[in-house]
């Protein structure tokens, strides 16, 4: 007999415990960069080696709409692309960051080039764009709902810059700002095409472990930069 599909609301508290349970926000190095204990080396390598995780969220989303056979949740994703890349050069998220690397004293060019970036991280997060490329397009849908804990981050990482990180130019901080409010409209996009189109209970499972997966690669960058910025 197959198993029972979870009501909405149930489905939707079990997604939300995984997050709480295992998002990045409670990683030692984050909880350190929020309470002003990271040297400027540790905060400039999370800058450069988080831009490999930046530069590639348009890829897996293109990855996600090249697996959707619906026209609606096409249209629905497809804003995320331009989100990051910018509708023009010198807009969007990935310029953004590329702002904040400037703003820690970072050349372009050298985040460009890839010189920091660390082999764990890479593995990371061509794991994750492997996933989405690979899985179930409303499976590959819920891996991005570690949003839905991203306002309350970027909004803690903003006050602790501001405070803690005075020599980070405040001009670098765009990317912060403008998340806090795009990740709550994208989480509750992505929440809504997970809790419609993850339609039978083995979908809800796959969504659950997509999100779990998510955090690990999350967290496993933080322990790879960790690692390297420990003396």
């Amino acid at each position: 007999m197959p198993r029972r599909l979870w009501p909405k609301a149930a489905f939707t508290a079990r997604l939300r415990e995984v997050g709480t349970r295992r998002y990045h926000d409670k990683h030692p190095f984050h909880l350190a960069m929020n309470a002003g204990q990271l040297a400027p080396e540790a905060i400039r390598s999370w800058v450069a080696n988080r831009f490999y995780y930046q530069r590639s969220l348009p890829i897996k989303d293109a990855a996600i709409i090249s697996n959707c056979p619906i026209s609606e949740a096409r249209r629905l994703w497809l804003h995320r692309i331009s989100d990051h890349d910018g509708a023009r050069e010198g807009e969007g998220g990935i310029a953004a960051w590329l702002r904040l690397a400037e703003a820690c004293g970072l050349s372009r060019k050298e985040v460009l080039d890839g010189r920091h970036l660390l082999p764990g991280v890479r593995l990371a997060v061509n794991s994750y764009v492997a996933f989405a490329r690979n899985k179930p397009w409303p499976v590959a849908v819920a891996s991005s709902l570690t949003e839905l804990f991203a306002p309350d981050l970027m909004a803690e990482r903003l006050a602790a810059f501001r405070k803690h990180y005075s020599w980070v130019k405040p001009w670098g901080f765009d990317y912060f700002r403008r998340r806090v409010k795009q990740a709550r409209a994208d989480s509750e996009e992505g929440l809504r095409l997970t809790l419609t189109y993850c339609n039978t209970r083995a979908l809800q499972e796959q969504a659950l472990r997509a999100l779990a997966f998510k955090c690990d690669v999350l967290w496993t960058m933080l322990d790879t930069i960790q690692a390297h910025s420990q003396p």
